[in-house]
């Protein structure tokens, strides 16, 4: 018998090992599974959020800080946020992007793109330096390298080809708010220049407004935190439920306050009534 004891010792031995390795596997996926949990409900939340939305989206830009400029401009930013935070009490969901580089703009696009379904209301926002090239308006990054107009159509972001490419997502309506209309740092090095923007045609189901006429040079008010257009625009937002309405009057207004000196553009060809707005008293106007 004392001879067998070490054979005996040997056995439990092993049999201990691997029920402690068995134990430790359990708790180990017990841990991991533990560690995953709260994960789930976080990817659920952005699910609902962005197919909730998915009717009403913005893209809203605000340039400021380009280096070939004497100075920052002093609205563009501020004027993103406050019309981020009224489209938002509206219903938007809106992506906004301050300081813009082309990277930034175009990644900003791509996440609209993917967002857009057939029944999308989508407003596009920009403010900062836009320049006319050929029969084109391209909004321009603050990273833009431009030194003749070649350079505008390589560098800047085409106003209508977003339009076209909103359209060929099958969005529902297209909004646009464009001020822009600013003498360029650029405008110096071209042989043949074109002030302001070109008129933007708006295509099937769009409305497009802009801050002067085009070809139309402004300066920015120096007292004001916000841009002409975008205060007024503002202000008509907390009055009338219609893009259209909101976009007229907002024209209007701001063409009787400067003694027709500024006179935003608009055009349309909306084919229904698109409501910016869902909690104005006076929402048949």
């Amino acid at each position: 018998m004392t001879a067998r004891q070490p054979s005996l010792s040997r056995r439990s031995a092993v049999i201990a090992a691997a029920l402690v390795c068995t134990v430790s596997l359990a708790i180990g996926a017990h841990a991991a599974l533990n560690k995953r949990s709260p994960d789930a409900p976080q990817t659920a939340t952005v699910e609902q959020n962005t197919d909730s939305n998915g009717g009403r989206l913005a893209l809203v830009i605000g340039n400021s800080r380009y280096p070939d400029a004497n100075a920052p401009l002093a609205q563009p930013i501020n004027d993103a946020r406050a019309l981020t935070s009224a489209l938002r009490r509206d219903g938007f969901d809106v992506d906004v992007v301050e300081d813009a580089t082309r990277e930034d703009m175009a990644r900003a696009l791509e996440r609209l793109k993917t967002r857009i379904k057939s029944d999308s209301v989508v407003m596009l926002f920009f403010g900062g330096y836009a320049i006319q090239a050929g029969r084109e308006s391209y909004m321009i990054p603050v990273d833009a390298k431009i030194w003749k107009e070649a350079d505008v159509r390589r560098e800047g972001t085409s106003i209508e080809r977003v339009l076209d490419t909103v359209r060929e997502q099958g969005a529902r309506a297209k909004l646009v708010v464009v001020d822009a209309s600013r003498r360029n740092p650029y405008e110096r090095r071209f042989r043949a220049y074109s002030h302001g923007l070109a008129p933007i045609s708006a295509p099937a189901n769009a409305l497009i407004m802009s801050s002067a006429t085009p070809g139309k040079v402004l300066d920015d008010p120096k007292d004001q935190n916000n841009s002409v257009l975008v205060s007024e625009l503002l202000n008509q937002l907390g009055r009338s439920a219609s893009a259209e309405a909101v976009f007229n009057k907002t024209r209007n207004a701001i063409s009787r306050s400067s003694d027709g000196e500024q006179v935003p553009t608009v055009s349309s060809s909306l084919v229904e009534d698109i409501r910016l707005s869902t909690d104005v008293a006076n929402a048949g106007s």
